[in-house]
């Protein structure tokens, strides 16, 4: 017998006895990735018990958002490679599991279920929560979370402003201005579409499951307010459930490091104009990071080049600025603002995130494993040169995007116009700027 989600089952559980309950009566019968290929399709199919090993449901970490359960047991995700495994359950250490996505069953395409945060991070904001209310580790999280002063004014407010935001660990809502909260609300997905930029279509749970997100990890936040149908460089947002989201599969950037010289040409070339984009844009954001690695930038299988995981990414608001800014609101710290690290953690202020920042990362650690020993002298001369002086962080402004800008003048003509390379084939045949 299949299993029926209804509308209580999705949304977040009123008390531990009752989830505990729908859960123990939850199974899904995960056949493996579907896939054009024959050789992939498994010859037998593997039951097991989905939600709380899995999706967390059992500690309401379903207050992230329900919009992609149905699929899961649906069976609309498949998983080839846990089957492997004697329970059937994916690893509690990988960060991301690749997996086939469907909206009727029939057509698959690949996609990638995300971790927002590690198992360990989970167990520690579990624990901090129910600690804040001296209460045993297996409490209710959803209601220690709604008796909360910041969820009680979340429940009163009909627009989500600056002040509801303060104090949370994110980046992205560092230097929260009123027109980026809005766009946040009007593209919420995991709500019915209003056009509005007022909250009065929110449920309470619906409140919950927003600010959860926002204080646990904005990576999916961020996908659905810059959508990459939009020309923003991020894959597409499929959903988020329990402790998941899911998202189009790309490549990490770490696995092509030993790429041929021509693809490490285009991808350094794209790196690089991703960036830009994200220091101007028509929309007047400027977009940085804070942290970058090997597996913050992926590549789609027709060889371009996108955000991978968007949780570092900062935003400033250059058109309207910020409230948090300039002082105007003061910060507040609650059991929100530690979810997942220490509660003292201080984030600089707005204004003083330099233009460079992101360069400065990317080409201090992404670029140089990427391009170093992979063409003849003098061009890795001149490479070299530019790397290093995009690196330095010593360096002004100007210095450093001037260096980002030479090395993009270096890479152009090395990049090669041929199938291999989908996305801007065969327009790099008779447009340059391909």
């Amino acid at each position: 017998m299949e299993p029926q989600l209804g509308p209580k089952a999705v949304g977040l559980c009123p008390g531990r006895l009752v989830l505990l309950l729908w859960v123990s009566a939850l199974s899904c019968s995960l056949s493996s990735l579907a896939s054009p290929s024959p050789s992939l399709v498994p010859r037998s199919r593997t039951s097991y018990s989905f939600g709380r090993t899995f999706l967390g449901l059992d500690k309401c970490n379903a207050c992230i958002g329900t919009s992609i359960c149905k699929k899961f047991f649906k069976e609309e995700i498949r998983f080839d490679s846990w089957l492997a495994s004697p329970l059937g359950l994916p690893p509690d250490y990988l960060p991301s599991y690749p997996a086939n996505y469907s909206d009727d069953s029939k057509t698959w395409r690949p996609v990638e279920v995300s971790r927002l945060a590690s198992k360990q991070q989970s167990d520690i904001s579990d624990r901090r929560i129910c600690a804040s209310a001296a209460a045993p580790e297996t409490c209710s999280i959803e209601r220690i979370l709604r008796k909360t002063r910041r969820f009680q004014k979340w429940l009163q407010a009909k627009r989500l402003t600056p002040d509801l935001v303060q104090g949370l660990p994110s980046p992205f809502l560092r230097c929260p201005s009123q027109r980026l909260l809005d766009r946040v609300v009007r593209r919420y997905a995991e709500v019915a579409d209003a056009g509005s930029i007022f909250m009065d279509h929110f449920t309470d749970r619906d409140k919950l499951r927003l600010l959860y997100t926002l204080a646990v990890n904005a990576h999916p936040i961020l996908l659905q307010i810059f959508p990459g149908a939009e020309g923003w460089p991020l894959p597409k947002y499929l959903g988020s459930c329990g402790r998941f989201a899911v998202s189009t599969s790309t490549s990490p950037l770490r696995d092509f490091y030993g790429a041929a010289p021509e693809q490490a040409a285009d991808l350094a070339f794209q790196l690089l104009a991703v960036l830009e984009s994200l220091r101007s844009n028509d929309l007047n954001y400027f977009l940085y990071f804070t942290h970058v690695d090997a597996g913050t930038f992926g590549i789609f299988n027709n060889g371009h080049l996108f955000i991978r995981d968007a949780s570092a990414l900062g935003v400033i608001d250059k058109q309207e600025g910020s409230p948090a800014a300039t002082g105007a609101v003061g910060e507040s710290r609650d059991i929100f603002s530690c979810l997942l690290s220490g509660c003292q953690v201080k984030l600089p202020s707005c204004y003083t995130i330099p233009e460079k920042q992101s360069l400065v990362l990317v080409c201090r650690q992404l670029l140089p494993p990427l391009l170093q020993g992979k063409f003849s002298s003098p061009v890795q001369e001149e490479i070299d040169t530019a790397l290093s002086q995009c690196g330095e962080d010593s360096l002004p402004d100007p210095e450093v995007l001037g260096a980002a800008s030479r090395l993009k003048d270096i890479l152009r003509p090395l990049r090669t116009c041929d199938p291999r390379f989908a996305y801007r084939y065969p327009d790099c045949k008779y447009n340059d700027k391909f």
